[in-house]
């Protein structure tokens, strides 16, 4: 089905952008938005019936059973039935579905009624709350009730795919070992057009990054939690609208209480597959970021809650987005987390386009070609920092335990220069593949030496 670029989400979201922003970043967020939709292929890659049969034999073979806590009020039919479907189509079939309603009606007492009675479905159970708490509170019912191995948190008019639990199933058989299992395990998601019936705009996700969840909550649906580790952390009211942000923060905080930043991703599992549909329509936030501004608070609040356990120096504010936010480490980021040996940022050509900055395992240039004001689609990643394995050497800072480093693998002596105080590598004379043999060789060493290395966009130079 076509794509409507010009559409009143796209409207909406412009005007705001200006309001908060200014007209410059507002039309180049516009103008990248509409290059994306554009170019957008996206269909959603649905499971076929051979392969959802063979799930629904093998299932049986896997023990854990899954909670999943959907808070309800005052939704609308059609919105319920279609969630509630979603769960009963699985084809991993070991899950209890809590609904817990916070409404003044009837309305979805009696349709979970009907699914009990007429369809026979006692793995579903209802909640009657005696008021609206909040989102969280009225979520922490359905969590003290849990009785699987697994909590998931389940939005009453969102939707998930047939093989969805199947898939986390499968996922946290394949990474425990020894008797330990994941505490947290997360998937892709797109968005389901509420008017057109398409899926759009999904997001891909990075396996577990530290600083990329600092920068935003990119793990955000499908997400599952060990029962015991919700059960004792549970959501917080103040955290309202930002209530898992807040959970996985915590949930990262207490891992690395225990273990390293690399250790923290055994953890945390990431399944590189869609499996959850966030349904758009006029009120919700996937289709109105300013409908919920209260939650970007929140999630500002939830971050700095994050850095005053972790005992870090820190000012936090918004990013450009909506959702986003900027740490600032003071005095700086070697001296607050010891753990980084080497920042990088972008590498520009002529036309303020990147060229070079961040590199992936296989030396890829991630963002090669991207406009310095583009922020990288809807997920706004080139736009925030993140762990990688390599940045170019020509826009690099190093902490000092690792500037001989520099020297060994260089044959140039580490010193800083310019205002953001960027090794100096005027002395070397490279092509564009010499300069990313010796960045991939330096990013290597930091990482076998036990450091991360991280990009920070915002560090730039030109070519």
């Amino acid at each position: 089905m076509g794509k409507h670029i010009l559409n009143r989400s796209n409207i909406n979201k412009t005007i705001n952008y200006i309001r908060k922003n200014g007209i410059k970043h507002a039309c180049y967020a516009a103008m990248e938005r509409i290059e994306q939709e554009r170019k957008s292929d996206y269909v959603y890659d649905k499971p076929d019936e051979n392969t959802l049969a063979k799930q629904r034999e093998d299932w049986k073979h896997i023990p854990y059973r899954f909670s999943i806590i959907v808070p309800a009020y005052e939704t609308k039919e059609e919105h319920l039935r279609e969630m509630i479907d979603s769960v009963r189509r699985q084809s991993y079939e070991r899950w209890e579905l809590i609904i817990a309603d916070a409404g003044d009606g009837s309305r979805v007492e009696d349709i979970v009624a009907q699914y009990q009675d007429e369809e026979n479905e006692r793995r579903i159970r209802y909640i009657k709350l005696i008021d609206n708490r909040g989102i969280s509170e009225n979520s922490n019912a359905g969590i003290a009730a849990a009785e699987g191995d697994y909590v998931a948190l389940l939005d009453h008019d969102d939707i998930l795919t047939e093989d969805a639990l199947y898939e986390m199933a499968a996922a946290i058989q394949r990474n425990s070992t020894n008797g330990e299992r994941p505490v947290l395990i997360y998937s892709d998601e797109d968005k389901f057009d509420d008017n057109s019936s398409y899926f759009k705009e999904p997001h891909f996700k990075s396996d577990f990054n530290l600083d990329l969840i600092l920068s935003n909550n990119y793990i955000c649906h499908l997400m599952m939690v060990e029962t015991k580790l919700i059960k004792s952390l549970k959501l917080r009211k103040k955290y309202d609208g930002a209530q898992d942000y807040d959970l996985v923060l915590r949930a990262v905080s207490g891992l690395l209480d225990e273990m390293s930043v690399n250790d923290v991703g055994k953890k945390i599992v990431h399944i590189p597959r869609v499996l959850y549909h966030w349904r758009c329509h006029r009120d919700s936030t996937a289709e109105n970021t300013a409908s919920k501004s209260y939650a970007y608070e929140a999630g500002k609040s939830a971050l700095e809650d994050f850095c005053k356990r972790r005992g870090w120096n820190t000012n936090i504010s918004h990013a450009l987005h909506l959702g986003f936010y900027k740490i600032e480490y003071l005095p700086d980021m070697f001296s607050v987390r010891p753990e980084v040996g080497i920042i990088g940022g972008r590498v520009l050509d002529r036309h303020n386009k990147i060229t070079s900055g961040i590199y992936t395992e296989k030396g890829e240039r991630m963002y090669k070609g991207l406009h310095k004001e583009y922020s990288g689609g809807s997920t706004h990643r080139a736009s925030l920092m993140q762990e990688c394995s390599a940045v170019d050497i020509r826009c690099m800072r190093l902490c000092r335990e690792l500037q001989p480093l520099f020297t060994e693998i260089t044959g140039v002596m580490y010193k800083e220069s310019g205002k953001q105080m960027l090794a100096d590598v005027s002395s070397l004379s490279c092509d564009e593949e010499g300069y990313k043999k010796l960045s991939m060789k330096l990013g290597d060493a930091a990482t076998e030496r036990g450091y991360l290395v991280v990009w920070n966009p915002e560090l730039t130079v030109k070519a």
